[in-house]
């Protein structure tokens, strides 16, 4: 994990690998609420392989010919993996829209339901994800499954600590939360650079090719140089290009390349920032014990509202049960700091970057500040257990939403899992 020093069990890991196929990485959403069957909104019930979200859901909006905006989902699910989800398309009431999307045909996706509902979908309307991943390329696998096997009981119990995975910083090219970096210390300009260029080794040639032609101010070369797989830098370098040619990029140039993006995608680097500095606060809370309550600790219950008013006795009991969670920052403009240590602890890390809370105003983009949060450091594991099969170590468990499947392979194996 990005910025993330520690565990909380001590069994010893294991070599092994994931995503060695997108299959062997399984994930299915837990809704909230179900279609009721009629209404004027249309669910799908998709299963996609080797895709995004919102690539999917760009697809569909393209082919209905309708604005993205009425599209909406639960939650974004892994690119490498083969994952099922609802998805939702609104206000499309007559039969023969509902016919014309029975028979769409969008890359790497298969619809296994479509169906009416009174109501639309929502980010966030789900009660979490339930996942089978096979991890390959272990020496022992019967050792290590039992080793796996003790380590997801263990997490059971205590709760894993809640870092954000690679998914929300990306994967080669990590740099959502630099883009988030920039935008925080109010240079758009740079915000968009880190995002349209700044090549690296880990991505292919051609995209370090057209990354670097932009870093060199060659506008027009970059856009014809750019693959399939850079759609939204073609997005936002083609506003640039229009602009360009009424005279000089200025940061309102740069402001209209950001909006040109999904807004989801927007919001994600401010987000990614406040991420990767969340890491490191849990990091170092975690070592103060994921599962303890600590005098000054701000507690929030699974709906998220604050918990006040309790004894050490009350408060421990709680987090046993996994009725409350101690929380760290998500540092924005108004994120209250806990108390006694914990709260100095949580002070010194925003320091250490340099920045206060006032750098999440962002007022050049002001849509794209935050106010900040406070987050559980755990999360909850469920219905987890590991077996050996003849291709590795076979894991499977639920885990609440927003939380990542990375943090407990990272448990059982000891190691950066991507």
């Amino acid at each position: 994990m990005l910025n993330a020093d520690t565990f909380v069990t001590h069994q010893k890991g294991f070599d092994g690998s994931i995503r060695n196929k997108y299959e062997d990485f399984y994930v299915e959403e837990i809704p909230e609420i179900q279609p009721t069957g009629e209404g004027p909104n249309v669910w799908i019930w998709i299963e996609k392989l080797g895709r995004t979200t919102l690539d999917v859901v760009l697809d569909i909006a393209r082919d209905l010919h309708i604005s993205r905006k009425r599209m909406g989902f639960a939650g974004m699910k892994d690119k490498k993996a083969l994952t099922r989800q609802w998805i939702c398309i609104s206000n499309m009431e007559s039969d023969d829209q509902f016919s014309q999307i029975e028979n769409l045909n969008i890359h790497g996706t298969d619809f296994l339901k479509v169906t009416r509902s009174q109501k639309k979908l929502r980010m966030g309307q789900l009660n979490g994800n339930k996942f089978r991943i096979l991890i390959r390329g272990v020496d022992d696998i019967a050792e290590s499954a039992d080793t796996a096997d003790e380590v997801l009981k263990k997490l059971e119990i205590t709760g894993v600590p809640n870092y954000f995975g690679w998914q929300r910083f990306g994967k080669p090219r990590t740099n959502t939360h630099l883009v988030g970096e920039a935008l925080i210390h109010n240079d758009l300009k740079e915000a968009v650079r880190r995002y349209i260029g700044n090549p690296t080794e880990d991505e292919s040639q051609e995209n370090q090719l057209a990354r670097q032609a932009y870093d060199d101010g060659n506008l027009e070369e970059s856009l014809n140089l750019m693959g399939k797989g850079m759609r939204y830098e073609k997005m936002m370098i083609r506003e640039l290009i229009k602009d360009s040619k009424k005279g000089d990029l200025t940061d309102k140039s740069y402001k209209n390349a950001l909006y040109s993006l999904p807004k989801p995608l927007q919001r994600m680097f401010v987000h990614a920032y406040q991420s990767y500095l969340f890491n490191d606060v849990v990091s170092k809370r975690a070592e103060m014990g994921i599962n303890s309550y600590i005098e000054g600790d701000i507690i929030i219950d699974n709906e998220e509202h604050i918990v006040r008013d309790k004894s050490t006795e009350e408060y421990q009991e709680l987090i046993d049960n996994f009725t409350v969670n101690p929380t760290a920052p998500l540092y924005g403009t108004k994120v209250p700091y806990a108390g006694g240590a914990v709260g100095e602890m949580e002070e010194n890390v925003l320091k250490s970057y340099g920045i206060d809370k006032s750098n999440f105003e962002v007022p050049k983009m002001p849509r794209l500040g935050s106010h900040g949060l406070r987050r559980a450091i755990r999360f909850k594991v469920w219905d987890a257990s590991a077996i050996p099969t003849d291709e590795g170590v076979l894991t499977e468990f639920s885990i609440n939403k927003g939380s990542y499947a990375t943090s407990v392979l990272r448990e059982v194996m000891k190691r950066d899992v991507v």
